[in-house]
This record gives C-alpha cells, sequence and structure tokens, in this order.
C-alpha cells in the first residue's frame, strides 16, 4: 500500500512541476510625477498567461533597492487578474521619500540617476495548486527630476 501511495505521489509531482505557469517580465520603470513628499516611479510589468481562463492576482509585494539598500517597498493589494491566454500589462507605483534620495547623494551626485534594482513577487491563485509567487527582478538606471520637471 505504501509502495502505491509513493508512485501516485512521484506521478502527481511530475505532473504538476511541468505545468506551464505564468512568465513575467518588467518592461519599463519611468518617473510618474514628483510630490512634496516623494519621488514617484511607475514600473511597467508584463504578465503572459498560458490558461484559456483568466487568473486572479492575489497581490504584488515590491522591494526597490539602490546601493545595496532597499530604498521603498509595499504591496499592492487585489490588482485584478490576468487576461486568458493573453500577455496583461500591470503597473506598480513606487514612491520613494526625498529622505531617503538624499542619503544616496554619493550615487546621485556622478551622474543624477539611481541604479536600481526592483524585486517584484507576484502572487497568483493558480488552480488545484494554490497560491503561487512569480518572482520578477529588473536592475537599470532612473534619471532624477530636475527642478524644471517640478515646475
Amino acid at each position: 500500500m505504501g509502495d502505491l501511495l509513493d508512485k501516485a505521489k512521484n506521478f502527481l509531482a511530475e505532473k504538476v512541476a511541468h505545468i506551464p505557469k505564468p512568465e513575467a517580465s518588467v518592461t519599463d520603470v519611468d518617473l510618474k510625477g514628483v510630490t512634496r513628499e516623494c519621488v514617484e516611479y511607475n514600473a511597467k510589468v508584463a504578465v503572459k498567461n498560458p490558461y484559456g481562463h483568466s487568473l486572479p492576482i492575489c497581490e504584488i509585494s515590491y522591494s526597490f533597492k539602490s546601493a545595496g539598500r532597499e530604498i521603498a517597498s509595499g504591496k499592492v493589494p487585489d490588482p485584478g487578474s490576468l487576461k486568458a491566454s493573453d500577455t496583461t500589462m500591470l503597473d506598480v507605483l513606487v514612491k520613494t521619500p526625498y529622505s531617503i534620495l538624499m542619503s544616496l547623494a554619493k550615487d546621485i551626485g556622478v551622474d543624477w540617476d539611481i541604479d536600481y534594482q526592483l524585486d517584484i513577487g507576484l502572487t497568483i491563485d493558480l488552480p488545484i495548486i494554490g497560491n503561487f509567487t512569480l518572482p520578477v527582478s529588473s536592475k537599470g538606471e532612473i534619471k532624477l527630476p530636475t527642478l524644471t520637471d517640478m515646475f
């Protein structure tokens, strides 16, 4: 009886491992706006759904790092769902306080930009499997706004 259960577990594990999963990539990170409290950046994430039905996204979590330090993090609760057999574009708003940007003066002073790493976790509710977190990471640089951008 135990041998039969082991075979069934191995068969199921093999089948689940080969189930297609959604794929995601960060396509762009741009300046969205400037307020008195922070600089807002918008990350565009393309998520491809291989299934013939829409998938609900439970939440999006993000971590925005520069110079080896986390300068912003947060979650986007209930951001909607992924379109069936299509690519869905998601917007992730990242708010970075000025106080943290000023602590990165060494990196910023050289070329007036922020070298960043953006780590995003898309938690998707997959049928049968349950909640599945799809990790997405992107590195690049973002130009900081000048005084003319603010006014």
